[in-house]
C-alpha cells in the first residue's frame, strides 16, 4: 500500500464535495431520455458458474485487468469497519473476518505461494471459462461489449524476431483477455473508443495514462470460419487497417489511445478466422498478432509523412533519432540532401538552430510568441505544429483557434503530424514531450468549434459592412 491522492474530499467546499457529487447524479437523472420503466435485478454471482437465467441476456462487462488492481485486498480497508457497524444488520454479507478472495479472478502470485505461473494459469482458465459462459447465455440479437482501459506497456524484444518484425508492445492483460475471448468462440466486430476517464483525475496528471476505455464489440464467430496463412493475414491488415486508423484519427481519438484503439480493427481481422498459420504449420498467437498490429500502426503513421513538406520530413527523421539534442552539422547536412532540403533553409524557415558545427531543433520556448503566419512565406508543417502546441499550452484553446484560422488547411495537417510525433515520443519514452502532442489533439474538438464560431462572426461582420 502506498500513499496517493484521494479522488475527492467530501467535506470540502470545492469541487468533489458531497453535495457536488450528489448534484452530478441528479443532473444525469434529470436528463435521462428513457420513457419506460426499467426492471432492476441485482445478483452477486461467480461469472464462471453463473446460472439462473431463463432467457438469453445482453452482456456488457468490464473484465478484471490481470494483476493491475486487487479489489478484494483494497476492499478489506472498508470491510473491517462495515462489518463492525452493519454485521448485525446484514449478517449474510459479513460472515467472514475479511473479504473472500479465493475466487477473485486476478493473477496475484501471493495467493499461490508466490508462483507467477500458477497465478497466470488460474486467471487464464477462469477468464476463458467466464467468456465461454457468456457466449452460452448471451442474446443472439445483441453483441457482447467488453470495456478495457489497461494500457499496453510491456515490450517483448524476442517475440517474432525470426520474421524481422519490430518488438511487440503489448501487455499480458490484453493478451490474456483477447485470447480468452477468441478461444471462447467470439469474433471482434467493432471498436468503440469511449471517453470514460476524467482528464483532471490525479492519476492522469503528468502521465500518458489512457483517456479512453476501448470497448470491444463481440459476436459469436461463425462455425465455418476458416484457417488462413500469415501472408493472407498481413495482406488483410495492410488492406483494412489504414482506413480504420484514419477513421479513428478523424474522430479525434487522443494519440495516447490510438495504439489501444488500433487493437480493435486489427483483432477484428485476426478473430474472424479459426486460426492463422505460420509457414511451418504453427498457429500464430495473440501476442504475435498484437506485435504485427503495432508494427502496422507505425507503418501507417510513417506513410502519412507523404503529406508533409521536405523540411518537416527532415525534422521528423532528426527528431526520431536525436530528439531536441545537439548533433553534428555534417550529419544534418547528409540527412538534408536525402530529404531534398538544406540546413540553411531550415534555419531560415525557423525550425533549426545551427552554430559552431552543431545543429538542433528549436525548442517551443524559443519560438517567437508574436509569430504571424500571414507574414511568414515559408511555413513547414513542423513549425505550425510546434506553434499550435505552444499556444494551446500557454494561451489556451481560444488563442489556438485564432492561430488555426490563420493557418488554414495546414492546421489539420499539423494535427496529423502530432499523432506521428506522439508515437515517436511514446516509443522513445519521452513522456513530457508526448503529453504536449497529446494535449494538442485532445483540445482539437474545442479548438475547431471556437475557430468555426470566430469565422462565422467574421463572416457576419463582413456582410454587415457590405
Amino acid at each position: 500500500m502506498t500513499w496517493d491522492f484521494a479522488e475527492s474530499n467530501p467535506l470540502s467546499n470545492s469541487t468533489g464535495n458531497y453535495m457536488g457529487s450528489l448534484e452530478y447524479i441528479t443532473k444525469v437523472i434529470g436528463h435521462q431520455s428513457s420513457s419506460t420503466q426499467g426492471y432492476v435485478d441485482v445478483r452477486q454471482h461467480n461469472a464462471v458458474t453463473i446460472k439462473g437465467f431463463k432467457e438469453k441476456i445482453l452482456i456488457s462487462t468490464d473484465p478484471p485487468y490481470y494483476d493491475n488492481i486487487g479489489y478484494a485486498d483494497l476492499s478489506d480497508f472498508f470491510y473491517v469497519w462495515l462489518r463492525r457497524s452493519l454485521g448485525s444488520v446484514l449478517p449474510n454479507l459479513f460472515q467472514t473476518m475479511l473479504v473472500p478472495k479465493s475466487e477473485e479472478l486476478v493473477a496475484t502470485p501471493y495467493r499461490f505461494g508466490g508462483s507467477k505461473e500458477k497465478a497466470k494459469n488460474f486467471f487464464e482458465k477462469g477468464l476463458g471459462e467466464a467468456f465461454g459462459r457468456m457466449r452460452e447465455i448471451a442474446h443472439p440479437d445483441f453483441p457482447v461489449t467488453v470495456y478495457y482501459a489497461f494500457k499496453q506497456s510491456e515490450t517483448d524484444e524476442t517475440d517474432d524476431d525470426q520474421h524481422g518484425d519490430s518488438p511487440a508492445v503489448a501487455s499480458t492483460g490484453w493478451e490474456t483477455m483477447l485470447t480468452g475471448l477468441i478461444q471462447a468462440g467470439f469474433q471482434i466486430t467493432g471498436t468503440w473508443p469511449m471517453r470514460s476517464e476524467l482528464a483532471n483525475r490525479m492519476v492522469g496528471q503528468g502521465t500518458n495514462a489512457l483517456a479512453s476505455s476501448i470497448v470491444l464489440v463481440c459476436r459469436p464467430r461463425p462455425q465455418d470460419a476458416g484457417t488462413v496463412t500469415r501472408r493472407e493475414f498481413v495482406s488483410s491488415l495492410k488492406r483494412e487497417l489504414p482506413q480504420a486508423l484514419r477513421e479513428l484519427q478523424q474522430g479525434n481519438i487522443a494519440p495516447v489511445d490510438l495504439a489501444q484503439a488500433a487493437i480493435g480493427p486489427g483483432m477484428a481481422i485476426f478473430s474472424r478466422y479459426h486460426a492463422i498459420q505460420e509457414a511451418d504449420g504453427n498457429i500464430i498467437s495473440v501476442r504475435t498478432a498484437l506485435g504485427m498490429i503495432n508494427q502496422m500502426l507505425d507503418e501507417v503513421l510513417a506513410e502519412q509523412e507523404g503529406d508533409f513538406d521536405a523540411n518537416t520530413r527532415w525534422a521528423l527523421a532528426w527528431f526520431s533519432q536525436y530528439g531536441l539534442e545537439e548533433h553534428s552539422y555534417g550529419e544534418a547536412e547528409t540527412l538534408s540532401k536525402a530529404k531534398n532540403t538544406s540546413v540553411q533553409g531550415m534555419v531560415e524557415a525557423g525550425i533549426l538552430h545551427a552554430k559552431a558545427g552543431k545543429v538542433r531543433l528549436l525548442r517551443r520556448d524559443e519560438l517567437p510568441k508574436a509569430w504571424q503566419p500571414q507574414q511568414d512565406k515559408n511555413i513547414p508543417v513542423w513549425e505550425a505544429t510546434q506553434h499550435l502546441v505552444r499556444v494551446v499550452q500557454d494561451e489556451g484553446e481560444e488563442a489556438a483557434a485564432t492561430l488555426s484560422l490563420q493557418l488554414g488547411d495546414m492546421a489539420d495537417t499539423a494535427r496529423e503530424l502530432a499523432y506521428r510525433l506522439y508515437r515517436i515520443c511514446e516509443l522513445k519514452g519521452w513522456t513530457q514531450e508526448a503529453l504536449a502532442y497529446n494535449s494538442l489533439v485532445t483540445s482539437w474538438s474545442e479548438v475547431s468549434r471556437l475557430a468555426i464560431k470566430a469565422q462565422n462572426i467574421k463572416n457576419i461582420q463582413g456582410s454587415l459592412d457590405l
